[in-house]
């Protein structure tokens, strides 16, 4: 996956380009669609700089294999990002897991 393509399927699913970050929590790894936007006046980032985000989480999902996990859960959730409440995406890191929890 591409951040282009990460792109593409957060405007397929919900029509925007919504800020997607990282977390650790308890030892487990979430991908997070969060409610800002790129097409929001106050979003913080420019164009380019959004895109080179998407690329960067999206080369951190396919080095943990989670690529596949992504788009399912994208596809078939009933979610989406409001105010406050982000979609929250786990990702299963599997026995390799100690390897990425000391990276955040």
């Amino acid at each position: 996956m591409t951040g282009e393509e990460l792109h593409q399927l957060l405007l397929t699913k919900w029509g925007r380009s919504y800020d997607v970050q990282l977390r650790q929590v308890q030892g487990k790894v979430f991908v997070q669609v969060m409610w800002k936007y790129l097409e929001q006046a106050s979003f913080p980032l420019s164009e380019a700089e959004y895109l080179a985000h998407l690329e960067t989480i999206a080369t951190y999902i396919n080095a943990w294999g989670g690529t596949a996990q992504v788009q399912a859960f994208i596809e078939q959730t009933r979610d989406r990002p409001r105010l406050g409440k982000a979609v929250s995406i786990p990702i299963d890191l599997g026995e390799r897991a100690s390897e990425w929890l000391l990276e955040f």
